[in-house]
């Protein structure tokens, strides 16, 4: 199993570092990721470009894999969800159990975006925000609240990607 983790993880982190971001943290089969905007890294549409590339290299890194199980060879399901916002970051935790992450509403809608991904059956999607940062032609999927929203939020999902049905 933990072969198979690395060999997915490295799909991801392999794109991921190639166009700019920094992974922060491994939880079970996913991982999160930043990409800072700041003035040394240029501006919000540059850098969700750059996001966006790097979700397209590991959406095709990832369908490529292929994990034989006896007669079957299982494929491999990848979601991922954009955001653009502000996040706090350093060592968070209590007593001698601290570690590096980021947190804020940023951070939580990007978590819940990616469970819809996964109830759409897309690959990626990404919040208005991001959207409105990274002009694509998106598709918009439809408004869903979301646990700690007052607000439904939009979410946009790329133009050339169909549903994959869930069995």
């Amino acid at each position: 199993m933990v072969e198979i983790l690395n060999l997915y993880f490295d799909c991801q982190v392999t794109a991921i570092r190639g166009h700019g971001g920094e992974v922060l943290k491994f939880m079970g089969d996913g991982l999160l990721a930043v990409f800072p905007i700041d003035e040394y890294v240029g501006d919000a549409a540059h850098v969700c470009t750059r996001v966006l590339e790097a979700a397209r290299e590991a959406r095709a890194s990832v369908e490529a894999l292929a994990h034989p199980i006896g007669d079957v060879v299982e494929r491999f399901r990848f979601g991922v969800a954009l955001h653009v916002g502000n996040i706090l970051y350093g060592n968070i935790g209590g007593g001698n159990r601290l570690d590096f992450t980021c947190i804020g509403p940023a951070v939580n809608l990007a978590a819940r975006l990616e469970k819809i991904a996964g109830r759409l059956g897309r690959t990626v999607v990404v919040s208005e925000g991001f959207a409105n940062v990274c002009r694509e032609g998106w598709r918009e999927l439809g408004e869903f609240p979301i646990a700690g929203f007052s607000k439904a939020q939009r979410v946009y999902g790329l133009p050339e990607e169909t549903p994959v049905v869930m069995a």
